[in-house]
């Protein structure tokens, strides 16, 4: 017969053994459960990543016809000048077309563009108007032929400008500045605005709202956009941190 102090120890250790079998059990499903959550996030990601994807596809899509569309109407307004545009619509048409498909293009291939772009559309200005082009570009600079920049990035700022200013009037003008070092592509725009415009929304116009969204879908925490408006201006001011960029990039 089992003394009494022996049975205690039996049923002691029959407790620990099916804690122990409780515990593993717990450790286990817990672990499955991580396993479970981890799945789940990775295909949300996933997901996530190719909402983004499409996104940026639908605006690259309503951007191309769109910057084509208003190139064109700059051109067929100032027929007079067109000889002067050809080579500068031949650059513009070929990086629309081109390189507009790349993931990245050096900043250099984008300014390019955006000079090319600027050049078209002051065609149509009288000589007389307030129109001022700041460049500040350093082509020593250690990103300047590096492929950091999503492709007509910074064109919506400059094309609201010429869409948005009122060129009839007095006081009107347009102020770009375009600038580049080793830390930043910035891009800032001001311009005098037209009540006809702002009454009237172009249809199929890309405004700064999607302009921000492909920003942060892209650069995430690597730039800066700033926007106002008064009675009177517009304003907007880009700043992307190339050299986070690069740096977030050569981690990832």
């Amino acid at each position: 017969m089992v003394s009494f102090p022996l049975l205690f120890v039996y049923l002691v250790l029959g407790l620990i053994v099916i804690l122990i079998a409780m515990m593993i059990y717990q450790v286990l499903s817990l672990q499955k459960e991580v396993k479970i959550n981890r799945e789940k996030s990775r295909k949300i990601e996933d997901l996530n990543f190719k909402i983004d994807e499409m996104k940026l596809e639908y605006y690259d899509a309503k951007l191309n016809p769109h910057l084509f569309k208003n190139i064109l109407n700059s051109i067929q307004s100032n027929a007079y000048q067109t000889y002067y545009t050809i080579d500068k619509l031949a650059s513009v048409l070929d990086y629309i077309l081109y390189g507009s498909k790349a993931v990245y293009v050096t900043p250099k291939e984008e300014l390019d563009f955006t000079l090319n772009f600027i050049e078209i559309n002051r065609i149509k200005l009288s000589p007389l108007f307030d129109f001022q082009l700041k460049k500040n570009i350093k082509d020593d600079s250690a990103f300047y032929q590096t492929k950091l920049i999503s492709p007509m990035i910074t064109i919506d700022l400059i094309e609201n400008a010429f869409k948005h200013t009122d060129f009839q009037k007095s006081n009107s003008f347009i102020k770009i500045v375009l600038e580049l070092n080793d830390h930043f592509l910035h891009v800032s725009v001001k311009n005098t605005k037209s009540m006809k415009n702002s009454l009237s929304k172009e249809n199929g116009g890309q405004g700064l709202g999607s302009l921000d969204h492909r920003l942060k879908m892209i650069y995430n925490e690597c730039y800066e956009l700033e926007s106002s408006s008064s009675e009177n201006y517009y304003f907007s001011d880009l700043r992307i941190d190339l050299k986070k960029f690069y740096a977030k990039m050569s981690v990832d």
